[in-house]
């Protein structure tokens, strides 16, 4: 069984649907919808909100207008639309969110502590956690009733409140429950860089204690993909591979090798 994530970065998400939809392996599907709701709070205006945490990570502040917005565009459009296509691809497609059912349920975090201008600072009102458990009881009855689960945050909050969590994280956990034999990371670069303005700067294969030690020199977003696909390793996932989703044939293209692979 594979994990595979679309990343809200990957404009083009048709040849990958199609790959998706040929393949003869199990799947559940994770994705994002950054640019979705990017362009939805900017045009609800309501524009996004991007912090760094106190040890380097990028996220979205999600306060609660922006959790409005957030169902919007990821358990709606974004959700439906990738659902619709695989079903007319002949993939018998379910869409949920981490929220639904309590597949995945996690820990609000109400206060973020950020670094902003050399300054840390707490915001409050915040609408984002941390995961603490996957149903992979309920994924398995829907992978075995021959359904494949197209998922993407929020999940659920320990009082039941709608909680944003990274996607990435969010693949690595439903791979790490359900003993995937593969999760796939698929963005908008050939997969991680050692510098990100440099796309021939790819990063080709790391042990799982490379990429722990490659994490405090990576930044951005990229940060987090390494650090998801690092403990998915040690925790029992039996690769990863962050690759392009933007070429013809993403899903085979990674098959065969490409992106930069976890072991």
């Amino acid at each position: 069984m594979i994990v595979v994530k679309i990343g809200g970065s990957v404009r083009r998400l048709d040849p990958l649907l199609e790959d998706i939809a040929t393949t003869t392996e199990q799947a559940i599907v994770v994705h994002g919808a950054s640019r979705d709701l990017d362009d939805l709070s900017t045009r609800l205006g309501n524009p996004p909100r991007m912090v760094e945490s106190e040890r380097g990570d990028v996220s979205r502040f999600t306060d609660a207008t922006t959790m409005d917005h957030f169902l919007m565009a990821y358990a709606g459009r974004a959700n439906k639309r990738i659902v619709e296509r695989l079903r007319q691809l002949g993939v018998n497609a379910f869409g949920l969110c981490g929220l639904d059912g309590g597949v995945v349920r996690g820990t609000r975090r109400p206060a973020l502590r950020i670094r902003e201008n050399g300054r840390t600072k707490v915001l409050h009102d915040n609408h984002v956690g941390s995961i603490d458990s996957v149903d992979a009881i309920l994924l398995g009855k829907l992978l075995a009733a021959g359904v494949t689960p197209v998922i993407c945050p929020p999940i659920a909050g320990e009082d039941g409140t709608a909680i944003n969590v990274d996607g990435d994280r969010l693949a690595a956990e439903i791979a790490i429950a359900l003993g995937a034999t593969l999760l796939i990371i698929f963005a908008d670069t050939p997969g991680l860089l050692r510098d990100p303005s440099d796309e021939t700067s790819l990063i080709g294969r790391l042990s799982p204690l490379e990429a722990e030690r490659l994490i405090p020199a990576i930044g951005g977003r990229a940060r987090v993909k390494l650090r998801a696909s690092a403990e998915a390793r040690v925790r029992g996932v039996g690769a990863v591979c962050v690759a392009d989703g933007r070429v013809q044939r993403p899903l085979f293209s990674a098959l065969s090798g490409a992106g930069t692979w976890v072991r």
